[in-house]
């Protein structure tokens, strides 16, 4: 062995066991879910004219 060489130490070792690479890439697809936050009613969401007329002008 060389004197520039050194012998890394037990810490560096694991150190470089545990952080020495990247994680495995993870897709957006597997990232993200979707779902709809609630059943829609058309009949509570349709929208009404003359409903609106009525509130709005008398």
């Amino acid at each position: 062995m060389s004197p520039t060489e050194q012998v890394p130490s037990d810490a560096e070792v694991a150190r470089h066991a545990r952080f020495g690479k990247l994680p495995e890439r993870i897709r957006l697809e597997d990232t993200t879910e979707g779902h709809a936050a609630a059943v829609l009613d058309p009949a509570r969401n349709a929208y009404n004219y003359d409903e609106w007329l009525v509130r709005t002008c008398l």
